[in-house]
């Protein structure tokens, strides 16, 4: 484990009750890797199951966690980013509350302070949802 769910807020600007990930289980300049409970009460749970929107907000935040936690690896302090653009939204399930689901993010291309990077979310070895993001990084 990179980052314990007790320590994550040092790497997200997210507070609760908008923390959409738990644990930063892996973080390399390849591939950054989250994991996330999901509770009955969380704010983007509707009719028992988390929804789009939480999958996509839980792929942005293992990139903010994973950016900034190289950022401090490399000596400096984690930045604010922001999502740019989202495309090539595929949603094939949504995971019900009280699953554990895995994300994985896997940075494409950089340039300047734009990344673009694939996003995957998992439940059980099923994929849930699959995009592209643009994110922005703040200087």
């Amino acid at each position: 484990m990179t980052v314990a769910k007790d320590a994550i807020n040092q790497y997200i600007p997210h507070r609760a009750p908008f923390v959409m990930i738990d644990n930063l289980v892996s973080a390399s300049q390849e591939r950054f890797e989250t994991d996330f409970y999901i509770t009955a009460d969380n704010l983007l749970v509707a009719d028992g199951f988390f929804q789009e929107s939480g999958l996509l907000e839980n792929i942005a935040q293992t990139c903010a966690a994973s950016f900034g936690y190289l950022d401090q690896q490399a000596g400096g302090a984690p930045k604010i980013g922001f999502i740019g653009a989202i495309t090539k939204v595929e949603i094939h399930e949504l995971p019900p509350v009280h699953s554990t689901i895995k994300t994985v993010v896997t940075p494409l291309h950089q340039l300047g302070n734009i990344s673009l990077v694939q996003g995957e979310s998992f439940l059980e070895g099923r994929i849930l949802l699959g995009c592209e993001m643009k994110i922005v990084v703040t200087e």
